[in-house]
């Protein structure tokens, strides 16, 4: 037996944690095109920062597809977000050419300048850092990317005087 009863209902944006109109013409644009969903998801992300529950399910409704579809989609990508994160995003890589120089060291003074874990948001607001897989830049090993920009050939202290200098910006 299968249930239909929302099968003719159009999703309604008026209850989401998100304004959904500021992806409308994205969702508008890309309803019909195969492979548009990842557009889409790219779009919202941009826009709030992240993806919540409640905005995944309304974008499976208005693209027609299933939520599980969605969902396997932002766990399979791993630039897609179900967390808030801070203000800067620090993608820390953690490929061979940066582990071998000392990405661990690197991650700790991350871990004790911002007093989060990975996947945390620090106190005020501005960092989360993740672990990533590779950056591409192993001639800079150990390496990090924070809002796009990347630093290499890290120590402890020009990771510290680094997150120090982008606090510094942020407050102005």
């Amino acid at each position: 037996m299968n249930c239909n009863c929302n099968a003719h209902q159009e999703p309604r944006s008026e209850n989401l944690s998100v304004d959904a109109g500021l992806i409308e013409q994205e969702l508008i644009k890309y309803a019909d095109i195969k492979g548009g969903l990842i557009t889409v998801l790219q779009k919202a992300q941009e826009t709030y920062g992240w993806l919540p529950s409640d905005l995944l399910e309304y974008i499976a409704g208005r693209m027609g597809v299933g939520l599980a579809k969605v969902i396997g989609v932002v766990t399979f990508y791993t630039q897609f977000r179900t967390k808030p994160v801070g203000k800067n995003l620090i993608l820390l890589c953690q490929g061979t050419a940066c582990h071998v120089n000392g990405s661990s060291d690197i991650e700790e003074a991350i871990r004790d300048y911002l007093e989060v874990e990975e996947g945390e948001i620090s106190e005020n607001g501005l960092f989360t850092y993740n672990n990533v897989a590779c950056l591409g830049c192993c001639s800079l090993s150990p390496a990090m990317m924070v809002g796009g920009k990347t630093y290499g050939n890290l120590t402890k202290e020009s990771t510290v005087k680094i997150l120090k200098e982008i606090e510094k910006e942020s407050s102005r």
